[in-house]
């Protein structure tokens, strides 16, 4: 069985940090895109950041300079480093994973696995 586990959400104050993790198990996912999204209230789900099987990036505009993604192949863990946080990123934040595909893709409906999401609370 799959799975992605997200953890390291919490509440801090605008301009603070936080490290996302997402531990996958139950199969490797070295040979695989990843991803993060995010959903706020009342809003629909939005592309943050993903990396490719060979680690390449790309970001929403909304948080390029300031989030960075990451991958530990041998710990099969993704993770997403957030700077400079504003109230505006506050959200519930889901990492993603494509089956068997390495390609760097922003549209939630091409990854395969969800994890259950943290949610991130940047208060102002």
């Amino acid at each position: 069985q799959v799975q992605l586990v997200e953890s390291g959400g919490g509440l801090v104050q605008a301009g603070g940090s936080l490290r996302l993790s997402c531990a996958a198990s139950g199969r490797t996912f070295s040979n695989s895109a990843m991803g993060w999204f995010r959903q706020a209230p009342g809003k629909e789900r939005e592309f943050v950041a993903a990396i490719s099987s060979g680690g390449s990036t790309v970001y929403a505009d909304s948080v390029k300079g300031r989030f960075t993604i990451s991958r530990d192949n041998a710990k099969n863990t993704l993770y997403l480093q957030m700077n400079s946080l504003k109230p505006e990123d506050t959200a519930v934040y889901y990492c993603a994973a494509r089956r068997s595909r390495g390609t760097i893709v922003r549209t939630a409906g091409e990854y395969d696995y969800w994890g259950q999401g943290t949610p991130v609370t940047v208060s102002s």
